[in-house]
């Protein structure tokens, strides 16, 4: 089993499929761009292990706290990660974690933005360890997301060929 996958498992944690979306909505894009050696990575969201949208639902200082919002942005790694898994075929095969670009829907006056976000970063710190997950991350308020999500979040990454 390969080392990601590993760590996965052992944490107790699962790769969901892509999303379900809403009836009626149709996607029409690439979840994953690979270019060269670079993967550009779609705007995800969270998602349970079903591929359904996960819930709370709702904006950061009303209906979602900061620890749910934390929640969400683990959740949304791990739809990213899925993502990954099937354009690469083995998440082993990333050799660094570039830019991450979290958006946060927030209540009028909601400023932790980056504690949310967190959530994200803490995990693939975790996983991939400081050297290839290290990145560079933006992490900003946003009036609405998409299917009243707590938490989009994109990014790119490089990969061995």
């Amino acid at each position: 089993m390969a080392r990601i996958a590993q760590r996965l498992a052992a944490l107790g944690l699962v790769l969901p499929p892509t999303v379900t979306p809403p009836p009626g909505v149709v996607l029409p894009f690439q979840f994953v761009r690979l270019i060269g050696r670079r993967a550009i990575v779609s705007g995800h969201g969270p998602l349970n292990a079903d591929g359904s949208i996960a819930s709370p639902l709702g904006k950061l200082g009303r209906e979602v706290s900061v620890d749910q919002g934390y929640a969400a942005a683990r959740l949304t790694a791990l739809a990213m990660l899925g993502s990954l898994q099937r354009a690469l075929g083995d998440l082993d095969r990333i050799t660094a974690w570039t830019r991450v670009f979290g958006m946060v829907a927030s209540a009028r006056g909601f400023d932790k933005q980056p504690a949310v976000i967190n959530g994200f970063s803490d995990l693939i710190l975790d996983l991939f360890g400081p050297d290839v997950g290290a990145h560079a991350r933006s992490a900003v308020g946003m009036a609405e997301l998409p299917f009243n999500i707590p938490v989009e979040i994109e990014g790119e990454v490089e990969f061995d060929a």
